[in-house]
This record gives C-alpha cells, sequence and structure tokens, in this order.
C-alpha cells in the first residue's frame, strides 16, 4: 500500500506535465477514495483519469470536468487551468468564455504559465473580458518570463507590430527569437518572413485587414501581396478564401511584386487553393520572378 501511496505522490507531483499513464485498477481505487475525501491531488488525478479512459474507467468528460471543479475549488492551480479550458471549450460543461476567464484568472495569479498565457489571450481578443492591452501584455510577459513559447511568439508580435503597446523593433525580435529557439514554428515563420521582406515591406505587414485591403485597391503590390498572402491561410483576421487569394497574388504580380511571382510559380507547381498543376505557368511565374520588370510574353 505504501508502494502505491508513493507512486500517486509521484504522479502528483508530474501533474503539470499531464503525465499520467498505465494507471492500475488498484491505483485506481486508491486515488479515488483520496478524492472522495478531498485530497486536491487524488481529485485532479482522477479528473485526468476519467479525461484519458484510463484503468477501466470509462471516457467521461463530465466526470473529468466535475473532478476538476473540485480541486479548483481548493485552490489546485493546474485543476483551474483545466478548468478554464474546460469552459472555453463547453467540454464537460455549458461553454462559458467568462468562467474560463474567471478560473483561468487564479490558475495565472498562482503562477501557472499556461493559464498566464490564455488569460493574455483572452485579454488580446476581448474574450470573456474587456479588451485591454495593458493586462495582455503582463499576462504575456508573465508566461513569457517562466519560458511559455507561445507567450514568447505573441509578445513579440504586440513589440514588433506596436500592437496595443509601444512599438518597439528589438523588443520584438528578442522575444520572437527567444520563441523560435524552442522551436515555435511561427515564431520562425514570422523572423524568416521579416528577413525577406526588408523594412519597407514590413511597414505593408503590420497594417490592419481594413486599411490592407485599402492600400491594394489603391494599387499598391506589396499591399497586394500581402493581403493575398492572408487570403491564403485565413491568417491575421481574414476569412480564407482561395478565389479572392489567387485574384490579389495575380493583381500584385502584374504590378511587379516579385514574391508574388514566386508564389504564383509555388502554386502553380503544387496545384495549390484549388488550381491545377501547370508547370508552363509556374515556369512562366519563376522566369518573371527573376526579371520582375520584363513585359510579359
Amino acid at each position: 500500500m505504501k508502494k502505491i501511496l508513493l507512486r500517486v505522490c509521484l504522479a502528483a507531483a508530474l501533474l503539470s506535465a499531464h503525465i499520467v499513464h498505465a494507471t492500475t485498477q488498484e491505483e485506481a481505487r486508491l486515488i479515488a477514495n483520496s478524492a472522495e475525501r478531498g485530497n486536491h491531488g487524488a481529485q485532479v488525478l482522477l479528473a485526468l483519469i476519467y479525461l484519458d479512459g484510463d484503468a477501466g474507467y470509462p471516457k467521461n468528460d463530465k466526470s473529468a470536468a466535475y473532478w476538476f471543479d473540485r480541486a479548483a475549488h481548493q485552490g489546485n492551480a493546474y485543476a483551474q487551468m483545466m478548468l478554464g479550458d474546460f469552459y472555453a471549450e463547453g467540454r464537460g460543461v455549458a461553454k462559458s468564455a467568462k468562467d474560463a476567464f474567471y478560473w483561468r484568472e487564479r490558475a495565472a495569479r498562482q503562477g501557472n504559465a499556461k493559464a498566464q498565457l490564455k488569460l493574455g489571450e483572452m485579454y488580446l481578443a476581448a474574450e470573456g473580458v474587456a479588451r485591454d492591452y495593458d493586462k495582455a501584455e503582463y499576462w504575456l510577459g508573465k508566461a513569457a518570463d517562466q519560458g511559455e513559447r507561445e507567450a514568447q511568439y505573441q509578445l513579440g508580435k504586440m513589440y514588433h507590430a506596436g500592437h496595443g503597446v509601444t512599438r518597439d523593433l528589438e523588443r520584438g525580435r528578442n522575444w520572437l527569437e527567444r520563441a523560435a529557439a524552442q522551436g515555435n514554428s511561427d515564431a520562425i515563420k514570422l523572423l524568416n518572413f521579416f528577413v525577406e521582406l526588408g523594412k519597407d515591406s514590413t511597414e505593408v505587414f503590420q497594417q490592419g485587414g481594413a486599411q490592407l485591403e485599402k492600400l491594394a485597391n489603391q494599387g499598391d503590390p506589396e499591399a497586394q501581396h500581402q493581403l493575398a498572402l492572408r487570403y491564403e491561410s485565413g491568417a491575421w483576421g481574414v476569412m480564407q478564401s482561395n478565389e479572392k487569394a489567387l485574384y490579389w497574388f495575380n493583381q500584385a504580380a502584374e504590378n511587379g511584386n516579385a514574391g508574388a511571382m514566386k508564389s504564383l510559380a509555388h502554386i502553380y507547381r503544387r496545384g495549390l487553393i484549388g488550381v491545377e498543376m501547370d508547370p508552363k505557368a509556374a515556369a512562366y511565374w519563376e522566369e518573371r520572378a527573376v526579371h520582375p520588370g520584363a513585359e510579359a510574353k
């Protein structure tokens, strides 16, 4: 019995990494008994058992939410973070951004980096709370300081774009580089994107969707290219649209934007965004990209 209890305690110490696996039925009974008697660590373990469908227990989101709730009310930061996620997703409970914010804030104040990240994102998106860039910066900064790479990426974007904060390119790049060093693919792509864009293009990249579309309609080829990229991926607040992406790639390319020409070459070579593979068209745009000022043949 002491051996089982020791394993339960060790599992509890690993909760932040969600490492609970191969639980035996005997251990599960011990965990359930401890949970019923009010041990919040055991309550979290039992919630995870229901979440994963472990030790002969069926997967049951409602039961998982119930035990996370029991532990959260006792001040368990991990349970509070998980309960916030459950409310955000409507998993095992009625979906509620307000309740998601409530529990994430409590976990964040106890130092849970994941909760701090998500709280910062909620302040940015005005999700369950009024938009507040200062608080978004504060909580993302807390999570970033703990090494949370997604928070580092979000903070880097804020500083680089001056999004709700005083623009600071050096500080923004620093956070993006720290996120990239931890393998955050979005940070890696963005850093490489900025290098390829150059200073002038980066200014256009920072524009919001409405302003970018205005510039594109006025004939700015870089804005047209950036708008095409956003429509292609559905990024930065733009609804994904293959048709609009292709339209703006062509507009930018015809206006001499080499990046758009390279994009079209890639699209036709691979048969992307709803177009058929066309080696001839791919070769045409590759050639135009090398000599962007050349007349179309």
